[in-house]
């Protein structure tokens, strides 16, 4: 093989894309190709060998001779005689737009290590889990064979106030909770109910991208706000826009920076909508997962004017394929709230309710927590030492004393939404820092998911990043 080009990424980086026996002869060609839309490998570079192609990844020397001929005849490369195959001067690029990163919703399947938004499977909680189900199925209720309350059924949403009051402090009955199909759902009820086309709505500055594309295609003018080690400020907040009619917070942990607000902050927030009679919409979204003391109390529980709605999920503790959330909706936006819910959902599905209210109520949601908080601190342990291990002064990783992600930010000069693109061709589901940032300077940086990983997968991702950034 040829001495690499600086930029050029590992070979041996392919082999994740590479599964299986047999030929592979498209897999190493879409692998390759990948690879130079992603501009990875730039035009006019030159490809190893289809021998060392052939030798490293375990293939027959016809396979690879097939690949680099359909890279060829599709004008991704072009052979030159007696120099070898290169990338050719032309090819198609994907738009930056496209290779920078978007919401968890549009993530491949099954998911790359390092990916977010994956829950960590337990098969105890399965087991007890399709056990309820089946008590709940021997017997179907009357909620079943009609339409019910958009809120939905009144044991969960009194089995999930009583957990959120002892849990997280939020003051709540079960009145003022919505079941949704995920904290999305949620904040886009709250989004329509609350906020008019112009009203300008904050953001925290880098912010969670799904919040951010909700709020601007309601219409809102969204400002961003700076995050420091405090968290979003909201003196800053006035300043850049003292009118907004709402903000979007992640106050326990800061999506991406995961950064706690300290008190000082969120009695100045709360007092901000108090006075202006703005909304608070609060994203709780992985406060379970805290691996120092208990989980924080939330944002709602220290508000006594009714200015904030709390949105949490039980994607991220239990499993996404569960679509079940909920909100606990201030009384001022509840008829609003629930007049959107019945208009284009009618309400949440009955079916997995019961066995959800028997997993709080019996106490095996308390027992999963634990598990799983003690699965993925491990999970957390083994990539961040991972990454740790990777060449000096090119990644900053600390530990997090809560959630399911990390932030490595980068010390040296490289674009990371070109790293992840070459970390997906390597199969990291690596996410861009950069991308999260709204009107402040972007910093360079990786978004790195641990959970719902096994330990050897996490350290296997660590060594492949550690390839590409060498």
């Amino acid at each position: 093989m040829h001495k690499k080009t600086t930029n050029l990424p590992d070979w041996s980086a392919l082999m994740p894309v590479l599964p299986g026996e047999g030929p592979r002869t498209r897999e190493l060609y879409a692998a390759i190709r990948r690879l130079i839309e992603a501009g990875v490998v730039p035009a006019g570079a030159k490809l190893p060998t289809t021998r060392d192609l052939a030798r490293r990844f375990g293939l027959s020397r016809a396979s690879a001779v097939a690949a680099f001929e359909m890279l060829t005849a599709d004008g991704f490369a072009e052979a030159r005689v007696g120099a070898g195959t290169f990338v050719a001067a032309q090819v198609p690029h994907l738009p930056v737009a496209a290779v920078k990163e978007r919401g968890p919703d549009l993530e491949v399947s099954p998911p790359l290590p390092c990916a977010l938004g994956v829950a960590t499977p337990d098969a105890r909680t399965l087991r007890v889990f399709r056990s309820l189900l089946a008590r709940r199925l021997a017997r179907p209720g009357p909620e079943h064979f009609h339409y019910g309350d958009p809120r939905g059924g009144l044991a969960l949403r009194q089995a999930i106030a009583a957990y959120l009051r002892s849990a997280r402090g939020v003051r709540c009955d079960a009145g003022q909770i919505i079941v949704t199909s995920g904290s999305q759902q949620g904040l886009d009820l709250l989004i329509r109910a609350a906020i008019r086309p112009g009203d300008a709505v904050w953001i925290e500055d880098p912010c969670y991208p799904m919040a951010h594309a909700a709020l601007a295609n309601s219409g809102g003018h969204v400002v961003g706000v700076p995050v420091d080690s405090e968290g979003l400020d909201p003196a800053l907040g006035e300043a850049l826009c003292p009118r907004a009619r709402a903000v979007y917070v992640t106050p326990s942990h800061q999506f991406p920076l995961g950064i706690t607000m300290t008190m000082r902050r969120r009695l100045a927030l709360i007092d901000w909508a108090r006075r202006n009679e703005a909304w608070i919409i609060e994203d709780d979204y992985d406060s379970e997962f805290r691996y120092a003391g208990p989980p924080l109390t939330a944002l709602q529980g220290m508000d006594a004017s009714g200015r904030v709605a709390y949105l949490g999920t039980f994607s991220k503790v239990l499993f996404p394929g569960l679509r079940v959330g909920y909100a606990v909706v201030p009384e001022p936006l509840l008829d609003a709230v629930l007049e959107l819910r019945a208009r284009t959902d009618r309400h949440p599905p009955s079916l997995a309710e019961g066995a959800l209210t028997d997993l709080l109520n019996e106490g095996h949601f308390a027992g999963h927590l634990r598990r799983s908080r003690r699965r993925v601190h491990a999970a957390r342990d083994a990539l961040v030492a991972g990454l740790q291990a990777c060449r000096a002064g090119v990644l900053d990783v600390t530990a997090p004393e809560q959630g399911l992600h990390l932030v490595a930010k980068l010390t040296s000069a490289r674009c990371d939404v070109e790293i992840v693109a070459a970390a997906k061709a390597a199969g990291v589901g690596a996410r861009a820092l950069s991308s999260m940032f709204v009107t402040a300077q972007p910093q360079q940086g990786l978004v790195l998911g641990f959970s719902g990983f096994a330990d050897d997968e996490l350290r296997a991702a660590a060594a492949r990043l550690d390839a590409i950034l060498g």
